[in-house]
């Protein structure tokens, strides 16, 4: 039995709810994929006396220790997050206080000056920022089922995802005409130690604060579950430990959609992480190319997500999935086998995987909130989160290999068999249809 009224809180609170999809895309868009990760991975940050090679290898694999141990993390705690906000009935207050800490930890990235001996402190500021935007997501996603009516909770969940993909467009917009286009000098910004990047950061920041500020006001906290307010970390992680036993007896398509989808979206993440890298390495992108592709796969990945949102509550989210991955796969396939084209097969073949990227994700969301029952979806999101983390090595580790191996374009052979992996477990998860419409 739920403990909201669903069809009197959707009114007053779905678009703001939404909106922080649009103000949280500052730390994936901004600070994971296009600026701040390649920043901090730049030569400045390495040793004194390593060459471009080593300084590159070396930066790239201290990033991805930061990640293995914010990874860790999440995993160990998202599902506590998620509990306690379902039976303490507090999901926004700590949607709020998580997306503020992961805002700030934004803003001091203007203290990373291009030196090694802000490279630890950037590492770290990025870990931090990974684990509180995490802890926000999993309340967030919780949220779904508050402000939106069963049935459209598809298009709402897709909606969200596109307004995100229009909030990082005009992030990375802003972002270029700063760094490269003369807004630096407008701004009064000097030209050294990478200010103009380390501004964009407190740009960022703020973007996050202001645009939260709707879903503080105006979507309505959640009621606590009677009896279970004073729960215990302890007593938490006994009650979550016997959740997933009887998960895999009473519920054994959820247990199988997370594995599915805990693999499939590692293997998105790559796509996105390591996209600005193989555009710098295999195919010679400078800078602006970078930021300029990345506004394109926003504007693609938005456009798809929109779309989705019109199909997903009547096809189902499973084949909106199937489809989206397909999709990427193809794309993905598309960039290596057309390398000699060069930047226009990067272009073209990126840009149409990206299209099925917004759609993939966002639907996963949709059905996992379909999948769980209304009361627990805090702990599903966070069992959602937790899965994910727990194989957040894939991808990393897949297109390590293929690149050691190969050559950096192989990386992206990489990516495509954890995607091909996640498919076919998502072949086993049986389709939940959307609720009908009251009449």
């Amino acid at each position: 039995m739920t403990n909201i009224d669903v069809a009197a809180a959707r009114p007053k609170g779905t678009f703001s709810w939404a909106l922080w999809d649009w103000a949280s895309q500052a730390f994936p868009t901004v600070v994971t994929s296009f600026i701040f990760g390649r920043y901090i991975t730049s030569e400045f940050f390495a040793p004194a006396g390593y060459s471009l090679a080593e300084a590159g290898q070396y930066t790239a694999f201290w990033l991805g220790i930061s990640g293995v141990v914010a990874g860790v993390l999440i995993a160990l705690i998202a599902p506590i997050v998620g509990r306690r906000a379902d039976t303490s009935g507090r999901k926004k207050f700590w949607l709020m206080v998580n997306t503020y800490l992961f805002a700030g930890t934004i803003g001091l990235m203007f203290f990373v000056a291009p030196s090694s001996d802000f490279f630890v402190f950037g590492l770290v500021l990025l870990a931090a920022g990974g684990i509180f935007f995490e802890f926000a997501t999993v309340n967030y996603n919780s949220m779904l089922n508050e402000v939106a009516r069963p049935h459209e909770r598809g298009k709402i969940s897709q909606f969200g995802w596109g307004l995100g993909y229009i909030g990082g467009i005009i992030l990375l917009v802003m972002a270029l005409w700063i760094i490269q286009f003369g807004g630096a000098e407008l701004l009064g910004i000097p030209d050294t130690d990478a200010l103009s990047v380390r501004v964009v950061m407190v740009i960022s920041m703020f973007w996050v604060i202001i645009f939260s500020i709707p879903l503080m006001l105006k979507v309505p906290e959640a009621k606590p579950i009677a009896g279970t307010e004073n729960e215990g970390v302890l007593l938490a992680y006994k009650k979550l430990i016997r959740s997933l036993v009887t998960m895999r007896k009473e519920n054994p398509n959820l247990l199988k959609f997370l594995i599915a989808s805990a693999v499939y979206r590692d293997g998105l993440n790559g796509v996105f992480a390591y996209g600005a890298v193989l555009g710098g390495i295999a195919f010679g992108l400078d800078l602006t190319e970078i930021i300029l592709f990345g506004i394109a796969a926003n504007i693609v990945a938005g456009i798809g997500a929109f779309v989705g949102s019109f199909f997903e509550d009547r096809v189902g989210s499973r084949k909106i999935i199937f489809l989206s991955l397909v999709g990427v796969i193809v794309g993905g396939f598309g960039v290596f086998i057309f390398e000699s084209a060069g930047t226009i097969a990067f272009f073209s073949f990126g840009l149409f995987l990206c299209t099925f990227v917004g759609p993939a994700q966002a639907a996963s969301r949709t059905m996992m909130s379909r999948l769980s029952a209304d009361d627990k979806q805090g702990e599903a999101f966070g069992l959602y989160a937790t899965t994910g983390r727990a194989v957040s090595f894939l991808a990393p580790a897949a297109w390590a290999i293929f690149v050691g191996l190969f050559s950096p374009i192989y990386g992206i052979l990489g990516l495509m068999l954890i995607l091909v992996v996640g498919l076919l477990l998502l072949i086993s998860v049986r389709a939940i249809a959307a609720p009908a419409a009251a009449s």
